[in-house]
């Protein structure tokens, strides 16, 4: 089947969505949903979304923050930008009926996390991205203009690659036509044209064995605009957030979110005692590759499976108000946050590399954008600061859309795409083929492309990966197409370009740090 749109969305977070929304008063929308609406990265945002709200906070001041915790390599214009933009997205996400908390007199109430140097995220209790994820949906629903697929899922962007021996006209570089897509419930694959098509597919968490991302995360964006041979980079900049609520086997992991550390938790070993202020004078507040890393040493040396964050000594009634999901959730593992200490470990968290796109969220591949955290803006550098996620992926949906406007009125549809040919191939034989090089990946990149690398490391990832790619290329080709399938294609993708970029940086900076090259080079600003 052949569905034609003029805007083509391909994941329904806070970027997906907010494009969406936008887009529609131009031309029709197709939103896709791999799952459904509810399930989505920004979902599971619990902290909040940064912007500079009162005095004595200011635009220099989180621009400075957001340097400063990019450790050298972030783009100073994409700082700018969303930093300047931020308090206009704010407005229209309040005009869309999200609801931040405020204090007794009115304003907004803010939280200060890791790295900012002032109170300026803004927070619905302790489930910020649950709000506006809820909020959205609301909005979205009622769009005439925009049509939601749930339950559908892109396996292949369209480019001249599929268009075989067709003759079309030159062009300069890769073009975007719309995407190939499974519907998850027929099993049927639809073609779906587009004038423009935007990648929201969020984070690659499922590569890892422990992540705090929702099972749909396996990099879906990235993989296929990598084998379309568009520009990927930064995806050695794995972010790994240092409390994770310590409970093996549970997937995916509860974060305890950054903002009980500004509310005036504290880290401590086994036996109380505080260890920040050995790594980093900012202390439990230092950037989370800092205290990441901290408290993978501290456990290493001390042979512990976990640290303890303590907020004991604060208001019982007021981390109650604050963090009443956290609460709730520890009290559930017999963890009282009041009285007793939370058990953390660090735990794949955040990719700040992606699929490279410039000021206005276009990929190198024409007609194509990405925006949210498949994308890589120059924003978060070599290490993301503490919530600017969720407003890096509002600002730059804006600026696709308002870029997207002018491509929407000189483009036609490309009428020479061919359906999706799975002659000569059957359903696996053994499910469970795919599912065991699932986890295989998933050792992998938890063993040795962690917190701490090494050359020795990453050269075995590499070569223990390069045998599960074969062994999953070849059973693709054979296989009907299915979800499990993709996805494993996906985060062996995503695997392999970590794994890549990681070697080809000879040196330490932000969330990648090598043994074999322990010191920043100095000649990156």
């Amino acid at each position: 089947m052949v569905r034609k749109f003029d805007f083509l969305v391909i994941g329904s977070g806070i970027a997906g969505i907010s494009f969406a929304l936008k887009a529609s008063q131009y031309g029709k929308v197709a939103l896709l949903s791999k799952t459904t609406l509810d399930e989505s990265n920004t979902t599971y945002a619990q902290g909040g979304i940064a912007t500079v709200m009162y005095e004595p906070d200011n635009f220099e001041k989180h621009i400075q923050d957001t340097l400063i915790a990019g450790d050298g390599h972030c783009d100073l214009a994409s700082v700018e930008k969303v930093v300047n933009e931020a308090p206009t997205q704010i407005k229209e996400l309040l005009g869309w009926g999200v609801d931040f908390d405020k204090t007794e007199k009115g304003l907004f109430d803010l939280h200060r996390e890791g790295g900012h140097s002032e109170f300026r995220i803004l927070h619905h209790k302790d489930n910020t991205g649950y709000e506006i994820q809820q909020s959205l949906i609301q909005k979205v629903r009622t769009d005439k203009n925009i049509e939601i697929f749930e339950n559908f899922f892109a396996i292949e962007i369209l480019t001249q690659h599929h268009l075989g021996d067709v003759v079309t006209q030159h062009t300069s570089g890769i073009e975007c036509y719309g995407a190939y897509v499974l519907n998850n419930q027929s099993n049927h694959i639809h073609t779906f044209l587009a004038k423009v098509t935007l990648l929201a597919t969020g984070g690659i968490g499922n590569a890892y064995a422990t992540t705090t991302n929702p099972a749909i995360a396996t990099g879906d964006g990235i993989a296929m605009v990598h084998r379309a041979r568009g520009v990927i980079k930064d995806m050695e900049f794995v972010q790994f957030h240092p409390t994770g609520l310590f409970q093996p086997g549970q997937r995916p992991t509860y974060l305890i979110t950054e903002a009980i550390r500004g509310y005036g938790a504290v880290l401590r070993c086994k036996d109380g005692q505080e260890f920040m202020q050995k790594y980093d004078k900012r202390g439990s507040l230092a950037p989370r590759d800092i205290v990441a890393r901290a408290i993978d040493n501290e456990m290493k040396i001390r042979g512990h499976e976990f640290v303890y964050l303590d907020v004991t000594d604060k208001n019982a009634e007021e981390t109650k108000k604050h963090f009443p999901n956290i609460y709730k959730k520890c009290l559930e593992s017999g963890i009282d946050i009041t009285k007793d200490m939370i058990p953390v470990s660090p735990i794949q968290h955040y990719l700040c590399g992606g699929i490279a796109v410039d000021l206005n969220g276009r990929t190198s591949i024409k007609r194509l954008y990405a925006a949210g955290e498949c994308s890589c803006t120059g924003l978060h550098g070599a290490n993301r600061l503490a919530s600017n996620s969720l407003i890096e992926a509002i600002v730059y949906a804006d600026a696709a859309v308002k870029d997207a406007v002018n491509e929407i009125e000189r483009t036609r549809f490309n009428e020479f795409i061919p359906n999706w040919n799975d002659e000569g191939t059957k359903l696996p034989e053994e499910m469970v083929l795919i599912t065991q090089s699932f986890r295989e990946v998933e050792q992998i990149m938890s063993t040795y492309v962690g917190i701490v690398r090494s050359n020795l490391r990453l050269k075995r990832a590499m070569s223990r990966l390069e045998i599960l790619y074969r062994e999953t290329e070849n059973l693709f080709e054979r296989s009907v197409v299915s979800r499990e399938i993709c996805e494993l294609r996906n985060v062996i993708s995503v695997a392999y370009l970590i794994i890549k970029h990681a070697l080809r940086r000879k040196e330490s900076r932000g969330l990648h740090y090598t043994i074999d090259y322990p010191k920043r080079m100095k000649n990156e600003t």
